[in-house]
């Protein structure tokens, strides 16, 4: 369910939390469902449970998940996770957008670039 490249240059939590985040936008993780507890998962994992905690607590900053008291981590409802997800993608999204405009790609090249994407699918 969840993998870690411990030889990869991002920390292991951010790997965690992308995990998580991937999980929720395949389906594979579905609102109010509960995620591992953070002893168990870095169990699993091989890791600390402090990073597991470091990643829920990220997480849950950015309303993709809630912790009941006594019962766990669980799966935000859908519109605020669905919200969370768009901005994370506009934000990974960003990055490259700014090169190829300090590139010199043309404003309209990088519209028609998007809208060829979307109509795609």
């Amino acid at each position: 369910m969840f993998s870690i490249d411990s030889r990869s240059r991002v920390p292991i939590y951010e790997q965690l939390i992308q995990n998580i985040i991937g999980l929720i936008a395949r389906g594979a993780l579905q609102p109010d469902d509960q995620l591992p507890s953070a002893r168990s998962l870095a169990r699993d994992l091989g890791i600390n449970p402090n990073t597991v905690q470091k990643a829920y607590q990220e997480l849950e900053a950015k309303g993709m998940i809630y912790q009941a008291a006594g019962r766990g981590s669980f799966i935000a409802p859908g519109d605020a996770l669905t919200d969370s997800i768009i901005q994370q993608k506009l934000n990974e999204a960003r990055a490259p957008i700014l090169s190829a405009r300090k590139a010199g790609v043309p404003k309209g090249k990088m519209l028609a670039l998007v809208e060829q994407i979307y109509e795609k699918e």
